[in-house]
């Protein structure tokens, strides 16, 4: 696609406020009770956290917002993922170590995640990860594979349609975006229906709108699409 210059307006990043739970209801309340402010660095809980579940399913949401959340409460935290192609050395600042798509991760970045796991062990720090798949089915070196399914570990399911089109629907309200249930049907039908993706297409498609001054259609949307 053409780069558009988009405004992307007031719509914020992930937070536990904004997932949409349905069947992973546990796992939340689970994530908000650790997170909240009245666990500081002090006392909260240092036991390993480790999500997993396909594509779509929020672990990289959930783990973006337990970030920004620790960091409204002005804690500094490691955060690896497999794009960080030159780890940080562990500092022993950080309140919470998270290590994100860890199926994916190279040699040189599962060394990292290992050495983030044992220090912030060491200091009673805690580590949230994610995967795909349950820790024991990961092609990981065996050391970070076993200390990955040590505390607690929560399998995500995927939003139903009814729940997927709720996610959408919040999303498009928080931007100030009216979405028909025609547009809605369009976009869950012609385009990836992973949330990942729906919320990147939710993005481009509010930029566009706000470039050409103009509702958010169906048309707009093939417009849109037609400059790719």
């Amino acid at each position: 696609m053409k780069q558009l210059v988009l405004d992307m307006g007031v719509a914020t990043g992930p937070t536990l406020a904004s997932f949409l739970a349905g069947p992973n209801e546990a796992v939340l309340q689970h994530l908000q009770i650790w997170a909240s402010e009245r666990a500081s660095m002090a006392n909260r809980s240092p036991v390993p956290c480790y999500l997993w579940g396909v594509n779509g399913s929020g672990k990289t949401h959930l783990l973006m917002a337990l970030r920004e959340a620790l960091r409204e409460q002005g804690e500094r935290v490691g955060w690896l993922d497999a794009t960080v192609l030159e780890p940080l050395e562990f500092d022993e600042s950080w309140s919470a170590v998270l290590l994100d798509d860890v199926h994916l991760y190279t040699a040189e970045q599962q060394h990292c995640a290992f050495n983030w796991f044992v220090n912030a062990q060491s200091l009673q720090r805690a580590v949230l990860a994610a995967g795909d798949r349950p820790p024991a089915d990961l092609s990981l070196r065996d050391d970070l594979r076993t200390r990955l399914g040590w505390g607690h570990v929560f399998g995500l399911q995927v939003l139903s349609e009814s729940e997927r089109r709720a996610v959408l629907r919040q999303a498009a309200d928080a931007r100030g975006v009216f979405l028909g249930d025609d547009v809605m049907d369009f976009m869950l039908t012609r385009f990836s229906r992973d949330l990942g993706s729906l919320m990147a297409l939710l993005a481009l498609i509010d930029g566009y709108a706000l470039q050409t001054k103009r509702s958010v259609t169906i048309p707009l949307i093939k417009s849109m699409m037609d400059e790719s």
